[in-house]
């Protein structure tokens, strides 16, 4: 996609969730589109990391718990704005991340994919044995909303709002990446790191610094997770967690910011569609990762655009 063509399609997307916020008055759908907006910043950060620098994380829901527990934390242990929370939690998890990717990502393949599972294992059992300040297996309560000039941000019409505006701002600095210098680099880190440090770049400082950039958006939205429900538990932070991020980037098409969305959408919405087959979901999302692969190794959006480009030609 050209840069006019992000342009207008950012602009098309601002238009969308305009005319959503206002026409959606169903609770219901109000609070499967805030989720959906969650996951899609999961999906984005994770896509920059595995779509455009090739590199495959099996633990990310860590950083998202990081985002939740942490602003949970200092809000309801310690008396502190949400607000001021929000730049703490988000450096840490960069920071985290930045530190402990140096030495992780100088793994591949297999060996990278069971590192990162690690962290996510290791970061799931904190949050379900540190009863003290995480609350333990029975989860954190009392978590207090956003607000914004007297105005509780909540799981409704304003968060769905406040969500889909983050997301929105998320597509825009992503796009502007991608096109920059660094969203070169990312690619040729991508296509070949051999080929890639034989043309100057810093691949290990790259890897690092992508990773730590998509642990901030993922920890983005650990905090709106938090504030908006007001609850959280380690079984959102899990290791299926983590496999639900993956699939919606390989669903929606690595290397494709708004695939990111796409994925999200679809995996947000297949439990409910599959109700029959919830004490199956990781089975579920095993036989969609399958045939995607097998039959869209792009994802489903540039299948369908291949689809669609195919019946324009023999029309």
């Amino acid at each position: 996609m050209t840069g006019k063509n992000r342009v207008w399609a950012t602009a098309a997307f601002a238009g969308v969730i305009a005319v959503a916020s206002v026409t959606v008055s169903n609770a219901y759908h109000q609070q499967l589109l805030t989720i959906i907006g969650i996951h899609t910043l999961l999906a984005l950060g994770l896509n920059m990391l595995m779509g455009y620098a090739g590199q495959i994380s099996l633990g990310h829901a860590a950083f998202y718990g990081l985002g939740a527990y942490g602003t949970g934390i200092l809000t309801t242990h310690y008396g502190w704005s949400p607000w001021a929370a929000f730049p703490v939690v988000l450096t840490a998890a960069g920071w985290l991340a930045y530190v402990i990717g140096r030495p992780t990502l100088k793994l591949s393949g297999y060996y990278l994919a069971m590192g990162t599972l690690g962290l996510g294992i290791i970061a799931h059992v904190i949050f379900r044995e540190w009863d003290s300040m995480t609350g333990g297996a029975s989860g954190m309560v009392g978590i207090p909303p956003l607000q914004v000039g007297g105005t509780v941000l909540s799981l409704g019409r304003s968060g769905m709002i406040l969500v889909w505006v983050t997301v929105l701002t998320a597509f825009f600095l992503c796009s502007r990446l991608v096109d920059s210098r660094i969203g070169r680099a990312l690619r040729a880190l991508g296509d070949s790191q051999g080929a890639a440090a034989a043309c100057g770049i810093d691949t290990g400082r790259l890897k690092a610094v992508i990773f730590s950039f998509s642990a901030v958006l993922a920890a983005l939205a650990g905090f709106l997770y938090a504030h908006l429900v007001g609850f959280i538990s380690p079984s959102s932070f899990d290791f299926l967690m983590s496999i639900r991020m993956v699939t919606m980037v390989v669903i929606g098409g690595m290397a494709s910011i708004w695939g990111s969305l796409f994925g999200a959408s679809v995996i947000t919405m297949l439990p409910e569609w599959l109700h029959v087959f919830s004490d199956y979901e990781m089975t579920v999302y095993g036989l969609v990762l399958m045939v995607v692969m097998i039959f869209l190794p792009q994802g489903l959006t540039r299948g369908m655009l291949d689809a669609v480009e195919r019946v324009r030609r023999e029309g």
